[in-house]
């Protein structure tokens, strides 16, 4: 009896815990990795010009248009959070900014301020018949904005206006504009960290090469982020 107290209870009860934890930690991972796929595929918004607002308060709603193949044409800062002369200010602009270049559809980031941001965007909209607008989730947008890859994509942009050509090229084609991110970053669920991260890693960068290469790639204007999901191609060919 005292063995079993001391030292086979324990050990049952590590055995069983350990068991238990390693079958919630693969249905968590499994979980994730349905979560994830729907985000890579949904429905691309290609051929139109498109500006992307990346809502905020203190900082303002920044600003990027970019055409159809999602090249950057035009960056601007407003804050029509303040009042109502910055609002009717920031309306002038982007007015200014839809005309310039022919904007057909905006990308509003749904973050802080969204609510605001959308509010102007249909406000403005009515000058626009022929336009129209999408909320976008912007998951991980911040985190792309200050990567690497970003600086290196955009040296001549701050970390801010990254993250709004993000936002308009997410709703341009959101597979070819998320495979540039962690795929953790893009908001596929809570308490990721508590898992295996190796499996975790395996199992979402298996979702991301399955769509990339499911949907395909246009080897001609394809980032090298994209065309490292392909299958047989690495980061060296």
């Amino acid at each position: 009896e005292d063995a079993y107290d001391r030292l086979v209870f324990p050990a049952i009860q590590r055995e069983v815990r350990s068991d238990l934890s390693d079958r919630a930690y693969a249905g968590a991972i499994a979980n994730f990795a349905l979560n994830l796929k729907p985000l890579l595929m949904q429905p691309p918004v290609k051929g139109f010009v498109t500006m992307g607002l990346d809502p905020g308060y203190r900082n303002g709603c920044k600003v990027a248009v970019v055409d159809a193949t999602g090249k950057v044409l035009d960056t601007a800062v407003v804050y029509p959070t303040f009042n109502e002369r910055k609002k009717q200010e920031a309306i002038t602009v982007l007015s200014g900014l839809m005309r310039k270049h022919h904007v057909r559809h905006i990308a509003i980031g749904n973050g802080t301020a969204s609510r605001e941001t959308e509010a102007m965007a249909v406000e403005m909209l009515r000058a626009f018949p022929d336009a129209g607008y999408a909320i976008v989730n912007e998951a991980g947008a911040s985190v792309y904005s200050a990567s690497p890859l970003a600086a290196e994509e955009f040296p001549e942009y701050d970390v801010n206006l990254r993250s709004a050509v993000s936002i308009a090229r997410r709703l341009q084609d959101p597979l070819a504009e998320l495979v540039k991110i962690d795929p953790k970053a893009i908001g596929v669920g809570q308490y990721q960290h508590d898992c295996p991260q190796k499996e975790l890693d395996a199992a979402l960068g298996g979702v991301v090469e399955d769509c990339v290469n499911r949907v395909g790639v246009d080897a001609n204007t394809a980032s090298r982020s994209l065309l490292q999901q392909v299958s047989g191609l690495t980061a060296v060919t």
